[in-house]
């Protein structure tokens, strides 16, 4: 029997991450997972607890041997610190979370011969459609990452594609972001105070986002690596905030209270959603219509 392709993963516990894994362990893949001591394990479906082989990255393991364990085929890096709006204490934890741990990644796959990687990038790299311009010290410090990649790929043959995320939903989302902001207000009838909401909105729902990297990871067994590169995970459509919430008023029945205009923009607000990437050939997106 053939064996099954290894893959390794951070963020798993996240929400692109967790539906990666469901999508990959349908997929037939041996799974593993780097965590950290303080991961809540118990958000991941039982069924896919059961068959992952997690790795606890702390002071007693180490990347290095993390990498000698699990051997993967091909590694997926999806864990991140996000924070729209940093403080000065949040640095250190930022650019561990984000650059260093990347780093040292990267040179533990170098030395035990691993060369493929699928890494979550953002959009927000691409402030006003630039070729690079962030909005945020997070996209900053993912921008950093993929400088210290390029030296990866020059001096041991790293092979790497960098999706760059959008906004997503679907299900199992726990993160406290527009939806469930929405959800919370259409049950408890409480207002929520917003900026105008003039801004566009790009969304993709998170199974096709999955499907994405799960993609790139075929090519990369493929040896494709001619498409190797940077790649927008778009759903190729924009509309206002404002229209977001009146479809989903429509689809709940219900008239929320919105109070528009209550709050500012944010410091470099995105209006509109970058434009200037490509999209992944061969992906197919099954969720095409938002609401």
């Amino acid at each position: 029997m053939e064996e099954a392709h290894r893959a390794l993963l951070t963020g798993i516990t996240g929400f692109v991450g967790s539906h990666l894994a469901v999508r990959l362990l349908k997929e037939g893949w041996d799974l593993h997972a780097i965590v950290r001591p303080s991961s809540q394990l118990e958000v991941l479906p039982e069924a896919l607890r059961q068959v992952v082989r997690f790795h606890v990255h702390g002071a007693e393991t180490d990347l290095m041997k993390i990498l000698e364990k699990s051997r993967p085929h091909v590694v997926f890096h999806l864990a991140s610190l996000f924070l729209s709006q940093h403080k000065y204490e949040d640095i250190d934890a930022m650019m561990d979370s984000n650059v260093t741990f990347g780093a040292k990644l990267l040179d533990a796959m170098a030395r035990h011969g691993v060369r493929n990687l699928v890494y979550a990038g953002t959009s927000w790299q691409h402030y006003q459609n630039a070729p690079y311009s962030p909005v945020n010290l997070y996209a900053a410090s993912k921008q950093a990452f993929e400088a210290i990649l390029q030296y990866y790929r020059e001096t041991a043959g790293m092979h790497a594609f960098v999706l760059k995320l959008f906004d997503t939903y679907g299900p199992g989302d726990r993160r406290k972001k527009l939806f469930a902001l929405l959800d919370k207000i259409a049950e408890t009838g409480e207002a929520l105070s917003m900026s105008p909401g003039e801004q566009d909105v790009d969304f993709v729902h998170v199974e096709d986002a999955a499907g994405a990297f799960a993609l790139a990871a075929r090519y990369l067994l493929e040896e494709r690596f001619d498409l190797c590169g940077a790649y927008a995970v778009s759903s190729g459509q924009a509309i206002s905030l404002r229209e977001l919430v009146a479809r989903y008023e429509k689809v709940r029945g219900k008239k929320l209270r919105i109070r528009w205009g209550e709050r500012p923009y944010r410091e470099r607000e995105v209006m509109e959603p970058w434009r200037g990437g490509r999209l992944l050939p061969g992906w197919e997106r099954k969720h095409r219509n938002l609401m």
